[in-house]
């Protein structure tokens, strides 16, 4: 029987306070996580827990299967033309928004017009989806044509990124410079086209859906979906093993025999995500922290970090030392020539010292007139995970150069701010990580000029890099691409832009009532999928 959205809402919330299995929730799937929704607003939102909740909210043209595929959405099947400028999608007669309101090809033509329109300003942390279109229409309610200047290679892997939103909510803000845009808060209840709508949302707490009736694809089997955020890891687990969720989004590598012991299902897989430490590398920043622009530092940095003893002893085995910005879970696209950099105190003491940075007398290196001692921004989701242990192996190996990190412990928004804080100026060091999609294109958009102060948290910006950036975009033969995304990686990895810390494991749990979880990309909450949660049910 369908809940109303009251219901849902009401029982959920009281389920997330107190253990319980009545018949009036047991269709209600409670899924527990660290990492925070920071924003409603697509043009807004930084955590992928965000961009997962669009992801089930909001159309997309395509998305991504557990083969990791791209398969229909609200485009039911598409073509592209012979000189590869023209695609046409067509997209599901009938849709409707939950207020009742149509769903269209015009409120995809609407979407992609507006990032086009703004991608200079407002819609900049979506430029990357519209390279080189040049307009978007929709001759009839179900088809849409979007023109490109040039081929572009990845066209369907950028159209399972960007979700549609309902022209006759957003337009409003899109006007004049679309700076509404930015400020919009997206208040729950949601208008929604995907498989749930969002009925209830306190920010850092709760997210509450519940079945879209008016969906235009397959029902969801389950009624409703909650959302509840932890501070910690152990008291998410401990929710877990008492009930009171009945699956979390990611699992801790020591929780992982304890949940097994408790009789949960618990699963991994490599997955496409990797953690770093970011070095600012904007050759404007403050003249404080300016020795950072160099890369000899960079290197220094980089074989100060024990990967190995990462993997073993924070991770304990389930994930594989970093190297490349593309995960080897990406398949081909990842370079495996490049390797971890080696734990090398010795090399890195040298370097250093040809940079003619001398020890001081406390055993810190002095650096044009100050000591090298860093803040390092820390968000909540990796100081309350494993990221703390190993921020304190990478803290005890830059020790043995001289170097000093002093944490810093912020909210997922907070450190988000700080790192963009006057163009760069304030931050200058930081430890996070990226979950990506398997196409390559958006990890090294991060890179490009465009992004930043919106993607780019490093502040790196290079003629060549954007040159590179858009011949691989516009590489249609495959091999072609693939060579450039290659010499991408390895500029990456030669100017240490992105010290790569790991590669961990996604790991997942959830109680044996529950059954069919695909694992999409290394996680069953994918953000470029809505299949997931359409297919998940009870046992029996």
């Amino acid at each position: 029987m369908r809940r109303s959205g009251v219901a849902v809402a009401v029982v959920v919330a009281l389920c997330f306070s107190s253990a319980c299995d009545s018949a009036a929730t047991r269709n209600v799937f409670r899924l527990g996580g660290t990492e925070p929704i920071d924003s409603m607003n697509p043009f807004v939102a930084v955590n992928s827990s965000s961009y997962s909740v669009f992801e089930n909210i909001y159309p997309s043209l395509v998305q991504v299967d557990p083969t990791l595929k791209t398969v229909p959405d609200f485009a039911g099947n598409w073509q592209m033309s012979q000189d590869g400028k023209t695609w046409t999608f067509h997209t599901k007669p009938g849709a409707k928004w939950s207020d009742g309101e149509p769903l269209t090809a015009a409120d995809a033509a609407w979407t992609f017009e507006t990032v086009i329109k703004h991608q200079e300003g407002p819609t900049g942390s979506l430029a990357g989806y519209v390279a080189y279109m040049e307009s978007a229409t929709a001759p009839d309610p179900n088809t849409l044509v979007l023109k490109y200047s040039r081929p572009v290679a990845n066209v369907l892997a950028q159209m399972s990124g960007i979700q549609i939103l309902p022209e006759h909510i957003w337009a409003r803000y899109a006007v004049g410079n679309g700076k509404g845009l930015l400020t919009f808060t997206n208040p729950a209840p949601v208008v929604s086209g995907g498989p749930f709508t969002l009925v209830k949302y306190a920010q850092g707490r709760i997210a509450l859906l519940k079945r879209n009736p008016r969906y235009y694809g397959p029902a969801p089997h389950i009624d409703g979906l909650g959302l509840q955020f932890f501070d910690t890891d152990d008291a998410m687990i401990t929710a877990l093993k008492s009930g009171r969720l009945d699956g979390v989004q990611s699992v801790a590598p020591t929780s992982v025999a304890p949940l097994k012991a408790a009789g949960l299902v618990v699963a991994s897989a490599a997955g496409a995500a990797f953690d770093d430490l970011i070095v600012n590398a904007n050759p404007k920043q403050a003249a404080d922290h300016r020795e950072l622009v160099n890369p000899l530092v960079r290197e220094a940095f980089d074989r100060a970090i024990d990967r190995n003893a990462i993997v073993r002893t924070a991770l304990l085995g389930f994930g594989r030392p970093g190297a490349s910005i593309i995960p080897p879970s990406t398949g081909h696209w990842s370079d495996p020539t490049i390797k971890p950099t080696p734990y090398d105190p010795a090399a890195a003491n040298r370097f250093l010292d040809e940079a003619g940075y001398r020890m001081g007398p406390n055993k810190i290196r002095i650096a044009n007139g100050h000591p090298m001692s860093y803040t390092v921004i820390m968000p909540a989701s990796i100081t309350n995970g494993y990221g703390a242990r190993s921020f304190q192996i990478i803290q005890a190996g830059f020790k043995k150069i001289g170097v000093q990190l002093v944490p810093k412990h912020m909210d997922a928004s907070a450190a988000n701010e700080a790192l963009f804080a006057k163009k760069y100026q304030s931050f200058e060091a930081a430890m996070w990580g990226f979950s990506l999609t398997t196409d390559p294109d958006g990890m090294l958009s991060y890179l490009t000029c465009r992004s930043r102060y919106s993607l780019n948290d490093t502040g790196y910006c290079t003629k060549s890099w954007d040159g590179l950036y858009a011949k691989q975009a516009t590489a249609m033969n495959p091999a072609v691409r693939q060579r450039i995304v290659h010499q991408m990686q390895q500029t990456a990895a030669r100017e240490h832009l992105y010290l790569v810390l790991d590669y961990p494991d996604s790991i997942e749990a959830h109680s044996s009532s529950w059954t069919d979880l695909p694992v999409i990309e290394g996680s069953s909450f994918s953000a470029t999928s809505k299949i997931p949660f359409q297919t998940v049910h009870r046992v029996g």
